[in-house]
């Protein structure tokens, strides 16, 4: 598996982590210490930050997880995907964006530049 797809892998366990202790734990799998993530609702920094993030997209969207649409493209460190927030009950789909990430020597995630293609109620 690519470096890129490994970063993406880790990004969505990090985001699809259920409850408090498995959000901080893949986290800190995923982002660097002093990772930021930035996209047009929110605007964090570190894994408290991050992890606080998570849980509000999951106390909005209970019974929902995000999935990667199509692959992963990377360049050096930098790499891009797209994904779909999807409902486990009945596959439907009210929100998906992109995202950029950029990447550390060890593959965690510095940063993350998020673009909403879809959003609820727009």
């Amino acid at each position: 598996m690519s470096t890129y797809a490994t970063a993406a892998e880790r990004y969505f366990a990090a985001w699809n982590a259920e409850g408090e202790e498995a959000i901080a734990k893949a986290v800190s799998d995923a982002f660097t210490e002093d990772a930021t993530y930035t996209d047009p609702l929110a605007d964090v920094a570190g894994h408290e930050g991050l992890a606080a993030a998570i849980a509000g997209a999951q106390a909005q969207f209970p019974g929902f997880e995000f999935r990667m649409k199509g692959s992963v493209d990377g360049n050096h460190n930098i790499a891009r995907f797209s994904w779909d927030l999807v409902s486990k009950a009945d596959g439907s789909s009210p929100a998906g964006g992109s995202d950029v990430i950029t990447l550390a020597d060890d593959g965690r995630i510095i940063t993350v530049s998020g673009f909403l293609d879809r959003v609820p109620g727009a």
